[in-house]
């Protein structure tokens, strides 16, 4: 019998997150992640672009946002989180959008946080860390 040649495997990095929204909120959508997120556009892929939506950078990820036909985001837990220098200047921010905040029931330690829905109804957690994880 052959040897088989064990072949390590390790992810490297994220390199994009996917979001949804129900087709008639795709404007919306736009608008909350290029207007009110302040994330920066990138061109889509040839072949893609007919599918609608748009992709975003935020760093080195891409955040791709979508259609998608009997989506149902307002019970799911699952969620982005995007870390900001400022909670209090954010919240601001949104509030100035009319973008409702959702109070954190689950205080975790080293960092403050609030929850935001987009018009998706996607989950979107707002933090900032009480020291920088990315130092060493």
């Amino acid at each position: 019998m052959k040897q088989i040649e064990e072949i390590k495997v390790w992810l490297d990095a994220i390199d994009h997150i996917q979001v949804t929204s129900p087709p008639e909120a795709e404007n919306a959508m736009l608008f909350f992640y290029s207007q009110v997120l302040g994330l920066t556009e990138i061109t889509k892929p040839e072949a893609l672009k007919a599918n609608g939506g748009a992709w975003y950078l935020l760093g080195d990820i891409q955040i791709h946002v979508s259609t998608e036909k009997q989506v149902n985001n307002e019970v799911s837990r699952r969620h982005i989180c995007f870390r900001v220098h400022s909670l209090e200047a954010f919240a601001k921010h949104l509030q100035a959008h009319g973008v409702e905040n959702i109070s954190d029931r689950q205080s975790l330690s080293g960092y403050n946080r609030f929850f935001i829905r987009d018009p998706g109804g996607n989950r979107i957690e707002i933090a900032e860390f009480a020291e920088d994880k990315t130092n060493s």
